[in-house]
Parts: structure tokens; C-alpha cells; sequence
């Protein structure tokens, strides 16, 4: 049995739970909906992004259903324990946000695309929870893959924030980091693409109702 802290809070790589050298599961080989593979490596071409919006079982959802998102998994990223278990994660004991991977076609779908998505789908001011899911492993996040994504995100953080302000919000509370040294790890399959799998499964994800005003354009065109 795990002990969850009363009042959500990061541990300290000190008291984070260590986990294990190997996972205790095997990933599913594809996609239930796309219907390609979940895992790397991804085909030439393709861009990866990592988001934390809350429950990622509605969190996928809102990925897989974009056009020019290749393919989506869930996991957990951003704390200290090697292969968590979810109940691990549900501890507060692994400094672990749950975090959807998307690897997405640049050439059809923007990353600033899929930022408005990030912003629009969540409230980024609540600090460890989304909305009745209370806890550090609800924390707003976003893992950046590249310099670019990291001024992109950052952007887009300071575009919302007057816009989230004017209407009544407060400060933005979302971690914005390199995704690297903070490995992703894929979380069990019974997680993976839930709500097609579960059509009437809980989704606890809504977002603020204000528009981000960026992204607007999906994809640089291709035109000569």
C-alpha cells in the first residue's frame, strides 16, 4: 500500500520512490485509432511533443483526434522513478506528471497548433490539480524536444496569460522544461487510448473557455 500526501507536493529526488530497471509491462504494438506504432523510432520527418494537462486518458483524446498527429501514447514524465507503476505515480511519490506523447507531421499540423490545443483544452492556473482531480501528477506541463519548442512554448505561455488574466484567471501555474534529462515512461497498456477502448470512461478534462491566440495557421504551407 502507498501512503498519498495530504497536501500535494513534489518530493525531492531523495524521498522519490526509486522504481526498477525494467518495466513490468509490455507497450501494445499500435495505436487503436491511428493504427500506428505507439513506440520509436518514428518515421523521418516526424516531430515529437510531450503535454500535461491532467487525466491523460481525455488528454489523448484530444491529440489522436487532430489531423496530422501520426500517433499518441500516455505516460508519466517530469519526476524521478524509473518505470513507474500508476499507483506509484498516484502516490505523490514520484515527482511523475501524467503527460501524452504526440508525435505529429509538421507539414500538416503546427506545434503552435497543437500549443493552442494544449492551452485551450485545460486550466494552466490550477497548480496540482485539474478541476476534481487533486495532485501533483495533475500539474499543467510541457516537455520541449528542441530550442525552438521551448521559445514556442514560452511564447505562447506569455500570449495567454494577459488574455487569461482579462478574464478573471490567475497566473499561469504550467512547467515548461527540456524534455530531456526528464525521460517519458510509457505508462501500462490498460491506459493507453482508454476512452476508445472505454466510449463512457471518465474524462475529468475541460479547459477555461478562453481562446489562446496563437497557432491559428494549422501548418506552413506547401505551396511553390
Amino acid at each position: 500500500m502507498f501512503l498519498h500526501r495530504r497536501t500535494p507536493e513534489l518530493p525531492t529526488p531523495e524521498e522519490a520512490l526509486k522504481g526498477r530497471p525494467d518495466p513490468e509491462f509490455q507497450v501494445p504494438s499500435r495505436h487503436t485509432v491511428l493504427g500506428n506504432p505507439l513506440l520509436g523510432p518514428y518515421p523521418d520527418g516526424l516531430e515529437v511533443a510531450d503535454f500535461g494537462l491532467g487525466c491523460f486518458w481525455g488528454a489523448e483524446r484530444k491529440f489522436w483526434q487532430t489531423p496530422g498527429v501520426w500517433t499518441t501514447l500516455v505516460g508519466y514524465q517530469g519526476g524521478y522513478t524509473e518505470n513507474p507503476a500508476y499507483e506509484e505515480v498516484c502516490s505523490g511519490l514520484t515527482g511523475h506528471t501524467e503527460a501524452v506523447r504526440v508525435v505529429f507531421d509538421p507539414a500538416l499540423v503546427s506545434y503552435p497548433a497543437l500549443l493552442k490545443l494544449f492551452w485551450e483544452s485545460h486550466d494552466p492556473t490550477q497548480g496540482f490539480r485539474q478541476g476534481n482531480d487533486v495532485g501533483t501528477q495533475y500539474r499543467s506541463a510541457i516537455y520541449t524536444h528542441s530550442p525552438e519548442q521551448a521559445t514556442a512554448a514560452e511564447a505562447s505561455r506569455d500570449a495567454y496569460q494577459p488574455v487569461l488574466t482579462r478574464a478573471g484567471h490567475g497566473e499561469i501555474t504550467t512547467t515548461i522544461l527540456p524534455a530531456e534529462p526528464r525521460q517519458f515512461w510509457p505508462a501500462e497498456p490498460y491506459h493507453q487510448q482508454y476512452l476508445d477502448r472505454n466510449i463512457n470512461g471518465y474524462c475529468g478534462i475541460g479547459g477555461t473557455g478562453v481562446a489562446c491566440p496563437i497557432g491559428v495557421a494549422e501548418a506552413p504551407s506547401t505551396d511553390a
